[in-house]
């Protein structure tokens, strides 16, 4: 059934699309995504307007300054018309089910793209209640546009993804579920996460994604040990120790942060590395300004890649390119 068409009872579902989750990529579709963020990197007009005429809705429902303007301007920048939402704008803080909302979007909007505290599985219902591909933005699990972000990043400045060493310093949240989803995918990449006790990566995506990169010829470690810095890696990475939305059990969880934090002294152990951040960035928790904003970061690059990674995302998930 068309939707020009008058219709009586619910309008049609469909299976959830767009961009959920990196676990739903193969690796040649993540390769591309990461490459066409680069051609979009060295020229933002490499493109035909390929979102023109279409009606985009960027629904946050957390606060968001890079992700929010990523995308909005994104949607634009590609020929298409964002329609935002911002925290307590729709009609689901008053009582309306998530399921007539997106029927609501389904019949207004051509796509989505969404970034809440909530579960995966809620935009899932959001992509298959609306009939829209929808592009997670970040979810309570997972934050894979900007896994895609990171992964541009690192083929902009390495000039491959193949064969990469990582290591991921700090919480394992939903950027570092989709760091570890993302290089997981990638023949011979090496990801070590250096994580607080008791705060690393869930264990079904550490397992997931541990098998995975085996596969590929790679590996997906974990261990708590600040003091033990693999020396050998191409990158660092860091992000901030609050996640948007989360709150930590232990009052004192600070205590238990703070040998992870990121100074010169500590980049000094890893001589060859560049410095990545997803920012907002905490000077003095996470990381020391004079890292951050030294010689060895990366990390403006990468936030300019976000906007970029947004576009190479909304070509690929709203127009069926790349």
């Amino acid at each position: 059934m068309s939707l020009s068409e008058a219709f009586t009872g619910l309008p049609p579902r469909r299976d959830p699309r767009g961009l959920l989750s990196l676990a739903d990529l193969t690796p040649d579709r993540l390769a591309a995504l990461a490459r066409r963020s680069v051609e979009f990197y060295r020229d933002p007009t490499a493109h035909r307007d390929p979102l023109r005429g279409l009606l985009v809705g960027v629904v946050f429902t957390r606060t968001s300054t890079r992700t929010r303007t990523a995308f909005t301007a994104g949607v634009e920048r590609l020929g298409g018309r964002a329609v935002g939402y911002g925290p307590g704008d729709l009609q689901t803080n008053t009582g309306e089910s998530l399921a007539d909302t997106a029927r609501m979007f389904g019949l207004m909007l051509d796509g989505i793209v969404t970034r809440t505290a909530g579960p995966l599985a809620d935009m899932r219902e959001l992509s298959a209640a609306s009939g829209l591909p929808v592009v997670n933005a970040m979810a309570a699990e997972e934050h894979p546009t900007q896994g895609v972000c990171d992964l541009a990043t690192i083929l902009l400045h390495r000039g491959s993804l193949e064969g990469v060493r990582m290591l991921y310093v700090g919480e394992g949240n939903n950027t570092a579920t989709a760091l570890a989803q993302g290089l997981s995918n990638v023949a011979d990449a090496r990801l070590h996460l250096l994580t607080p006790d008791g705060y690393g990566l869930p264990e079904d995506v550490l397992k997931e994604t541990t098998v995975r990169a085996s596969g590929n010829g790679g590996f997906v470690t974990e261990s708590h040990d600040a003091s033990a810095v693999p020396a050998d890696v191409d990158f660092v990475y860091t992000t901030r120790w609050q996640t948007t939305g989360t709150s930590k059990p232990d009052a004192s969880w600070r205590e238990t942060f703070r040998p992870f934090h990121i100074d010169e002294t500590f980049l000094s152990g890893t001589p060859g590395a560049l410095f990545l951040h997803d920012l907002p960035a905490h000077r003095g928790e996470e990381v020391s300004g004079a890292v951050l904003d030294g010689p060895r970061s990366v990390a403006w690059s990468q936030a300019r890649m976000k906007l970029c990674s947004a576009m190479a995302v909304l070509e690929y998930a709203f127009a069926g390119q790349g």
